[in-house]
C-alpha cells in the first residue's frame, strides 16, 4: 500500500490497481492469476478494464460495490476469450463503454466545487494502448500482441483528501506511444515486465519524460514472460531524478 498526495494506491498483483481518493474507491483491471485470492471488498465506486485480456467478470463482481459503475473499454468481447466469463452487459452495474478518447466524470460527487473532481467522482480520460506492429512486442507471425484498437489505458484524476487533485496513469498493455510523454501525470503506474508491454527500461525513459511526483511501477513478475529485476528499475528511475516506490 502506497500513500500518496491524500490517495492511497495498493498494487494487489499483475495488472489489478486499486485507487482510493476522497469519498471514492477505483480499480482497475481486477483478477486473474489469483491476485484477489482472500480478498472480497465490494468497495469498488467504479471499476474500469482496459482490453480483452484484463476482463474478469468474477472478479468484477468481487471488488465491486452494488452501485458500482463499470468504465469499460467498448472492444471487450467476450465471445472472443477463452476463459469463462459473463458478458459485460449480464453484470449487475451500470456500464459505461468508452473508446481511445472518451472524457468522462463518473461517480457520486457532492459538493459544490466546479474546479476538478468533487468528492466521490473520478474524471477519466482514456488513451490508445498497443503494440507497434513493426516493433518487438510481436507473435512470431509479426502480429501484435496488443494491435491498435484492441484496448486503451486511463487516465485518472482523483479528489484528494488533502484538497488537491491527483492524477493517474495506467497506460495499459502498450509500447510507449506518443503523446504519453505530453499527459499530466502525478502519480505513474506503468508495465514493466516487457514482452507484451514497454519493458523497464522504456518505462524508465518514459518516467523521465513525465516526471511524475511518484513512479508506482505495476504488471510484472506474474509468470515467467513477465518477470524483471524491479529493484534495477527502480535504482534507473531513482537515477533520473524521478521519485519511486515499489508495493
Amino acid at each position: 500500500m502506497v500513500q500518496h498526495d491524500g490517495t492511497t494506491a495498493d498494487w494487489l498483483g499483475y495488472a489489478t490497481l486499486r485507487l482510493a481518493g476522497e469519498d471514492i474507491t477505483v480499480y482497475l483491471d481486477p483478477g486473474r492469476y489469483g491476485v484477489l485470492d482472500g480478498l472480497k471488498p465490494q468497495d469498488g465506486d467504479v471499476v474500469c478494464v482496459t482490453h480483452d485480456h484484463h476482463y474478469d467478470s468474477d472478479a468484477i463482481r468481487q471488488v465491486a460495490r452494488e452501485d458500482a459503475t463499470l468504465v469499460l473499454f467498448d472492444g471487450i468481447d467476450a465471445n472472443r476469450i477463452d476463459r469463462d466469463v459473463e458478458r459485460p452487459a449480464d453484470l449487475p452495474y451500470e456500464l459505461v463503454n468508452v473508446d481511445e478518447e472518451t472524457d468522462i466524470a463518473v461517480g457520486d460527487p457532492t459538493g459544490d466545487r466546479d474546479d476538478g473532481p468533487r468528492p466521490g467522482e473520478v474524471f477519466i480520460r482514456t488513451l490508445p494502448a498497443y503494440n507497434d506492429p513493426n516493433g518487438p512486442h510481436t507473435r512470431a507471425d509479426g502480429e501484435p500482441f496488443h494491435p491498435p484498437g484492441f484496448g486503451c489505458g486511463f487516465h485518472l484524476t482523483l479528489p484528494s483528501v488533502w484538497g488537491r487533485d491527483v492524477t493517474v496513469l495506467w497506460p495499459g498493455d502498450t509500447d510507449v506511444l506518443a503523446g504519453h510523454a505530453e499527459l499530466d501525470v502525478s502519480l505513474f503506474c506503468p508495465p514493466i515486465g516487457g514482452s507484451f508491454t514497454m519493458d523497464r527500461q522504456e518505462a524508465a525513459r518514459l518516467a523521465e519524460e513525465l516526471a511524475p511526483n511518484l513512479v508506482l511501477p505495476i504488471h510484472y513478475d506474474t509468470f515467467e514472460a513477465l518477470e524483471t529485476d524491479a529493484a534495477a528499475f527502480a535504482g534507473d528511475v531513482a537515477g533520473r531524478g524521478v521519485p519511486v516506490v515499489l508495493d
